[in-house]
């Protein structure tokens, strides 16, 4: 039941501007745009889509991998996986580098800025996912494009089912090769925007590029996801939170109730709710790791929110 989660690991400083950007930047003034954004409020949080994923997955009772490249300033992350007990065989460590760092600014609205140094990500291509045994399942999340390549070639060349999460790292890759990944997967996760932008560079539009994998998966936030399949399309609201305080690292929660899902051979609708009910955990706390659910716990949120088990 391994799955190896290639992506990045990261500290987020975030910080909550106590306003609307939109009332501080003028639209006939972006050409010479200089803001500045008082934030009283800042923490530092672990982070980085490999991290949470793995993070959330774990809180399922699944067993996740972390293939990554980290710096000179990973002591304290990786003190924190192992009290996790999630192994750290796979991260490489750089000499002479920092660990990725995220600098997220967010408003009133759950608009984010963000800054992001990737540091040690560059070298993701020094790893190799063929070298890894037994697996279930792999997933490459943003990381350093070179990386995302070479693991989406060798989870191709080891006969081991991917899921393609080219995230934030998509402006990095040409419509060829954007495709070539697509192709090489078995399943394929965006958000809504993204999407867009598949279909924009590969000049292709949902329809046919979900012939290539066995679903193709699309979130949307506040309303919730669509899962593309060869049996059609299946609408997956999104589950209620109790509070909303903090967007950071839903889409990675969602993601690992999919990671889940399709390990342990759930039908697709019931993989798409235990997902939504992992970002409706998330978005209830503060950063990306936060959360800390049993699992008796999720299984409660998924049984009131559609009348599943776990």
């Amino acid at each position: 039941m391994r799955t190896l989660i290639c992506g990045s690991l990261a500290f987020d400083s975030i910080m909550v501007f106590q306003d609307h950007f939109k009332h501080h930047i003028l639209p006939d003034k972006i050409h010479m745009l200089n803001v500045s954004f008082l934030v009283p409020e800042m923490r530092r949080e672990y982070g980085g889509c490999a991290g949470n994923i793995a993070y959330n997955l774990k809180l399922l009772g699944g067993e996740p991998l972390i293939m990554a490249t980290v710096g000179d300033d990973f002591a304290a992350y990786a003190e924190r996986l192992d009290a996790l007990a999630i192994p750290r065989d796979y991260i490489h460590h750089v000499a002479g580098t920092y660990t990725a760092q995220a600098f997220i600014t967010t408003d009133l609205d759950d608009n984010q800025i963000t800054a992001f140094h990737p540091g040690a990500m560059n070298y993701s291509h020094e790893n190799d996912v063929r070298q890894v045994p037994d697996l279930k399942l792999g997933i490459v999340a943003p990381d350093g494009r070179d990386g995302m390549l070479r693991h989406v070639r060798g989870f191709h060349e080891a006969g081991v089912p991917c899921v393609f999460d080219p995230g934030q790292g998509m402006p990095l890759f040409s419509g060829e090769e954007l495709l070539e990944c697509v192709h090489k997967s078995r399943y394929v996760i965006l958000n809504d925007y993204e999407a867009e932008l598949l279909q924009s560079r590969t000049g292709e539009n949902l329809a046919t590029l979900a012939r290539h994998v066995e679903a193709l998966i699309v979130t949307r936030g506040g309303e919730g996801s669509v899962i593309h399949t060869a049996g059609g399309q299946i609408d997956i609201p999104a589950v209620r939170p109790a509070a909303i305080l903090d967007p950071t690292g839903c889409g990675d929660a969602y993601r690992s109730g999919i990671l889940y899902g399709i390990v342990h051979g759930l039908d697709w609708e019931t993989s798409g709710q235990l997902a939504s009910v992992m970002g409706a955990i998330k978005i209830e706390h503060r950063g990306g790791q936060n959360h800390a659910p049993s699992r008796q716990e999720i299984a409660g949120r998924l049984k009131i929110a559609f009348g599943k088990t776990l």
